[in-house]
């Protein structure tokens, strides 16, 4: 039993007392060369959740003394949510009388003051903020006579920032800047703070996209230490280094991406074998031959967990000069690699692998475009140029296909959603939104790394090292069953058994396939789903379908995949004992958390800046028609998607031709009088009625036909007031009276 195991077991003793850290240490004898790792242990596992630090430095299991933690997720009116961190722990309702001060992704402790009753949500009050999520904010500062405050971008930070006089450095009214909170909400009271940066004025070219980056704080230079470490590494693979690896210069590989990309972190190689099994390489960057750990490239790079991708940019985790360098497998260079080679039958069943040090020199570049061209649409030019790789892309072809067959048989589930590209003008204006087509080559790729990711993952499994793992839990047992009854509604049976499986879920996919429905339904099961993140636990992949699975193929846009690395290398050279396990178990809870919370976050970005410039695309097009399928209902409103992927919300005070009902079972909105449904993947036209840049928000109106509108039909009495109202009007009854 690990230390943290060993913890939450002595703490969830009935006789267990909240203890500090010392008290801690002498229960447990740590001697003071143990005395820094178990303090970060500690640490750990306050950062998950595990156990709660009380105002007195105490340290225990949250769930006896009647506490939950987890970071709170605020609306724009005031009230939020608790999203705890501990396993199986519902959601709590946190009422804005009960927030004592608690900011949107602050790290909190709840006190229960409701359980789950009637239908009615566990109700909470922060007692205590832990971690402070928000100790700059972005926002646009206004002037008055005696002071000034600061309106946050993110409208889920509901309170304005006061800023004295002295404190606002040279803001002008209007400004886009950023302020230090010097002093934290409390009760009525609104936080304080100091302007530190002006960035510009509303609607100055790139100042959006540079907004977002302030907002979630992503880095956008590396430090200068990191620069200058990287700058020192030699464009030269020494000799000896090479000698040291398997020598696989002459292999035939190739790198397949996107027109675009400039770090290509993996190569592919096939050969078809005499008894009809197929050989399959997959090399991926050895990033961690530079990444050293605890050096300056790496404690940057765990920092930064992720490379951020906004539309015209890329913010890195590691600097161009290995990304879009040394460590980019660009083609007939020498590269370092990491490979892994897999022999397959022609049902796909890995059969061997082997996992090598390499030094590796590709021979193309290719893109997913020009593959296509080659293997779909029969190009004879490219197929020319590309002679002598012509026949490895139709075998890859062959195993991607085989690959994919046997993992939908073991009920992997394929959502099958259209991806949108924007096109931006040199000045960061949108132009264009189109569908990213998902084409043959793509999918090469997508399978071959899926079973390298989980080839890698089982051969660490079984031999039990600490490994960063990447899982993906059952659904949301609540949100399933609403799934059940919403397809058994459309006509299609689930199989439904306690243990769920992920086939059950995939044969309702495959039964749409095709269909109006099929959106629908496949955003409705997405949404049921929990989200996959990084742990050192091995507990399958739901969506995969995959017993093991981890991150191995990008460690130059993923710290996962790049502190896994480093374990395998260690690992064929015979380097894990005992004492390297202890401290590595530590290191990969650690990576695994950072990695989770910078992953979010980076999606989180990528999302909204998507929507703004979907937002700003939208605003040149408002009073123009569309034809869309309803993608989610709600009480409020429904929400339709264009076809390219554009989302905008017709909300019910707009769908005035009647009164309508939210009947939630069934996902529509029900006319009282007229009998109109709107329901979820129902197909509609809208016209865009306008856009909210500021709140990334598009509102649609439902475009009516003549025959949409339906005769009301009134009762005597209503007949009776309306021939009175007319009669005092002086409003003519007939048609012959009109004519008059």
């Amino acid at each position: 039993m690990g230390i943290k195991e060993t913890l939450l077991s002595f703490m969830r003793e009935e006789a267990y007392r909240p203890m500090d850290i010392e008290e801690l240490v002498s229960v447990f004898d740590i001697n003071p060369d143990e005395y820094k790792e178990f303090k970060k242990a500690l640490k750990v596992m306050e950062l998950e959740g595990l156990i709660v630090r009380t105002k007195k430095e105490r340290f225990a299991v949250p769930e006896r003394i009647g506490l939950v933690q987890g970071r709170i997720e605020t609306h724009k009116k005031g009230f939020g949510f608790l999203i705890a961190e501990t396993e199986g722990e519902s959601d709590v309702f946190i009422p804005s009388s009960s927030m004592n001060g608690a900011m949107n992704n602050d790290r909190v402790i709840v006190q229960i003051t409701r359980e789950d009753r009637n239908g009615k949500k566990k109700e909470g009050e922060v007692v205590e903020v832990v971690e402070r999520a928000n100790t700059t904010i972005i926002g646009v500062y206004e002037d008055s006579r005696n002071f000034g405050f600061v309106v946050p971008e993110d409208t889920r930070l509901n309170q304005d920032i006061f800023v004295s006089k002295k404190d606002k450095n040279g803001a002008n009214h209007g400004d886009v800047v950023i302020v230090k909170v010097t002093k934290w909400p409390d009760g009525r009271r609104s936080p304080e703070g100091e302007i530190k940066e002006v960035l510009g004025k509303k609607g100055d070219r790139g100042l959006d996209i540079l907004t977002i980056i302030k907002k979630f704080g992503l880095p956008e230079e590396f430090p200068a230490k990191v620069l200058s470490y990287a700058e020192g590494i030699s464009e030269e693979i020494d000799e000896k280094e090479i000698r040291r690896r398997k020598d696989i210069r002459n292999l035939r590989m190739v790198t397949i991406d996107g027109e675009d990309a400039k770090d290509l972190d993996d190569a592919v190689s096939i050969e078809r074998m005499d008894n009809g099994r197929y050989k399959l390489g997959v090399h991926i960057a050895d990033v961690t031959h530079y990444v050293r750990e605890k050096n300056p490239l790496d404690k940057e790079a765990l920092k930064r967990g992720t490379s951020v991708y906004l539309i015209d940019r890329v913010i890195p985790m590691l600097p161009k000069k290995l990304s879009n360098g040394i460590c980019s497998l660009n083609p007939k260079v020498d590269r370092l690699a990491l490979s892994c080679f897999m022999v397959l039958d022609d049902k796909g069943k890995v059969l061997s692998h082997e996992i090598a040090e390499t030094v590796i020199r590709t021979s193309e570049r290719m893109t997913y475009t020009d593959v296509t061209k080659i293997l779909k649409d029969k190009d004879e030019e490219l197929i020319k140029k590309y002679d002598y790789l012509v026949d490895d892309f139709k075998t890859m072809e062959e195993l991607c296909l085989i690959l994919r067959e046997k993992r939908m048989r073991r009920g992997a589930i394929d959502f099958n959603f259209e991806e949108s590209k924007i096109i931006l003008n040199e000045n960061g204006k949108p132009i264009d939104i189109k569908p990213y087509e998902r084409e043959i080559a793509n999918r090469i790729i997508e399978e071959f790394m899926l079973v390298c990711n989980e080839t890698i993952a089982e051969a660490m499994f079984w031999n039990n090292l600490p490994f960063v793992y990447r899982v993906h839990e059952n659904p949301d047992e609540e949100k399933l069953e609403r799934f059940r009854e919403f397809v058994y509604n459309l006509g299609y049976t689930m199989k439904f058994t306690q243990d769920i499986h992920p086939r059950m879920l995939q044969e309702v996919l495959e039964k749409v396939k095709g269909k109006k429905e099929e959106v629908v339904v496949s955003t409705l099961l997405l949404r049921s789903m929990m989200k996959a993140k990084y742990t050192p636990e091995c507990t399958s992949h739901f969506g995969l379908a995959a017993r093991y699975y981890c991150h191995f193929t990008s460690p130059i846009r993923r710290y996962p995949d790049l502190q896994i690395h480093r374990i395998i290398k260690e690992h064929l050279n015979g380097k894990i004992d005992e004492n390297r396990t202890q401290k590595l178990t530590t290191i990969v809870e650690i990576a695994a958390k950072i990695s989770s919370d910078t992953e979010r976050i980076a999606e989180e970005a990528e999302r909204e800046v998507d929507d703004l410039k979907k937002a700003e695309y939208m605003m040149d097009r408002i009073g123009e028609e569309f034809e869309g399928i309803i993608s989610s209902v709600t009480s409020f409103g429904i929400f339709v998607e264009l076809p390219n992927t554009v989302e905008g919300l017709v909300h019910i005070t707009d769908l005035d031709d009647d009164y309508y009902v939210y009947d939630e079972q069934h996902l529509m909105l029900l006319g009282q009088r007229t009998k109109n449904i709107y329901r979820l993947g129902d197909s509609v036209k809208v016209v865009c009625s306008r856009v909210d840049i500021d709140n990334r928000e598009i509102f649609f109106d439902i475009v009516e036909s003549e025959n949409d509108r339906k005769e009301i039909i009134p009762s005597d009495e209503t007949a009776s007031i309306i021939a009175e109202v007319k009669k005092e009007f002086g409003v003519k009854e007939t048609v012959e009276a009109e004519e008059e």
